[in-house]
């Protein structure tokens, strides 16, 4: 028997979320994140099956970490040539790749298998709050880094109807 049986095509739609990440712990909303990428937060979460939402990431510059990670915590990367190790602090990311330092802990909360670069595609950090274009997308904002009990996505939390957006104009 099918595990498809009585799964529509309205429960498999993705809806973008927003998640500000000044003043938050690292590994907290990485892994709040990486629960809405695999789409446990939905009722029909399978894990065979990629059914997460987009998440646009902004404020990256202004996450925390918690201890003495900001001066230990090392970024390495190697180039498979022998002594192509490369090595980069914390300090030092942050400040050149922000957005970087999240996907890595975002991916680190992935599980390892064939869906993992889809995932980690539908993840979106921007340094800044300015997000481009992609603002217009967003259906939930996050207003403490989780997401509420009594979250429902059918229902849109934009100002903006469906009427005044400009991809679904309306006939005078």
């Amino acid at each position: 028997m099918s595990q498809a049986i009585g799964n529509t095509a309205l429960a498999y739609a993705r809806v973008w979320h927003h998640v500000d990440a000044s003043d938050r712990i690292l590994g907290k909303l990485a892994e709040r994140i990486a629960l809405v990428l695999m789409g446990k937060h939905k009722p029909i979460y399978d894990p065979g099956v990629d059914c997460g939402d987009y998440v646009i990431v902004t404020n990256s510059r202004k996450v925390l970490v918690t201890g003495r990670k900001a001066e230990q915590l090392l970024y390495r990367k190697h180039s498979m040539y022998p002594g192509g190790l490369k090595e980069t602090p914390y300090k030092a990311m942050m400040v050149n790749k922000p957005d970087e330092i999240i996907r890595h802990a975002v991916s680190g909360m992935l599980p390892k298998n064939k869906l993992r670069d889809r995932r980690l595609e539908r993840l979106r950090i921007f340094p800044s709050y300015h997000m481009g274009r992609m603002g217009g997308n967003i259906m939930r904002s996050w207003d403490d880094g989780t997401l509420p009990p009594d979250w429902d996505p059918s229902v849109p939390t934009t100002t903006m109807t469906l009427q005044q957006n400009w991809r679904f104009p309306t006939k005078a």
